[in-house]
């Protein structure tokens, strides 16, 4: 079972240009399940009912497993079992039973702007890592682009005189996204430093990575996440302090200022309006809150 689970998970990249992210995530859900049915003593996919199912989405019950985690673990089972039945592998599809659990949406959290303005002042710019950092900084809040996205970046992707940058997103797409003056001067002073140091043969200025570690390697998930949560961390007491509360704060304050929701849409990306609209829930709620706070007969 573990060997078609794995073809499975080649298809989902080579076929269907999942990203990386959400390919382990599968692999992950489908591999506990596997690891379920061995605990049951079934042997094969053709020998899974819907009875085998429902008992495995109860172990998860049991367990202690979010209502969101157990519906993105049958949103895995029902894309491998659609998967399994277009490859003849089994007869029927047993997840067409499944029902997703009904999930409230959150509302994402997000820095407001005086705190964005004191968050890109916090990196020392007189260090080449302060200059780095603010550039960082300042070109998630400028564009709302995704963490993969920006460390994916290479120097080639700036387009410094038309102020756009090239994006790879997910599902490999690419888009066009507009940077900010500030974020621009920002990646230019650190840049300054940085082309001074000896590229890596075979290697075309164009071709290296925009931000790296000491050393020139190209810099990773981890290493970003700290540091963004070190310096939101020096501005606000907000509970998350994810890069991705730099892209909530992007698209709240758009949407604050007057942005079309479909521009910012593209601008972030999403595949469907329905994402983007997370962030008129904020911007209702902060409206409603000034209402009543400022209007006598509020």
């Amino acid at each position: 079972m573990e060997k078609i689970v794995r073809s499975y998970l080649e298809y989902l990249e080579i076929e269907r240009n999942y990203s990386a992210h959400t390919i382990l995530s599968y692999e992950t859900d489908l591999l506990r399940f596997v690891q379920f049915l061995h605990r049951e003593g079934i042997a094969s996919f053709e020998n899974v009912h819907k009875e085998s199912l429902r008992a495995f989405i109860g172990s998860l019950l049991d367990e202690g497993f979010s209502q969101r985690s157990i519906a993105r673990k049958i949103a895995s089972m029902r894309s491998f079992f659609k998967y399994l039945r277009r490859q003849k592998i089994i007869a029927g599809n047993p997840a067409l039973v499944l029902i997703t659990p009904k999930i409230g949406k959150r509302l994402p959290s997000f820095l407001d702007e005086e705190s964005v303005q004191r968050l890109v002042l916090s990196p020392d710019r007189s260090t080449p890592r302060g200059k780095r950092d603010t550039a960082i900084l300042e070109l998630f809040y400028s564009t709302g682009i995704r963490l993969s996205e920006l460390i994916g970046l290479n120097i080639g992707d700036l387009k410094q005189q038309e102020g756009l940058i090239k994006v790879r997103g997910k599902g490999r797409k690419e888009r066009i996204v507009p940077v900010g003056r500030k974020a621009l001067n920002a990646i230019d002073e650190y840049l300054k430093g940085e082309q001074e140091q000896p590229a890596k043969q075979n290697i075309t200025l164009v071709d290296r990575p925009l931000f790296v570690l000491k050393g020139g390697r190209r810099m990773y998930p981890q290493a970003v996440g700290r540091m963004v949560r070190k310096y939101i961390g020096m501005v606000s007491e907000i509970e998350k302090k994810s890069p991705h509360i730099l892209r909530h704060s992007f698209a709240t304050h758009m949407l604050n200022h007057g942005a079309d929701m479909r521009a910012v849409k593209e601008l972030l990306g999403h595949e469907s309006l329905s994402t983007t609209q997370v962030y008129t829930h904020v911007s209702s709620t902060r409206m409603k809150k000034v209402y009543e706070d400022a209007h006598p007969k509020a």
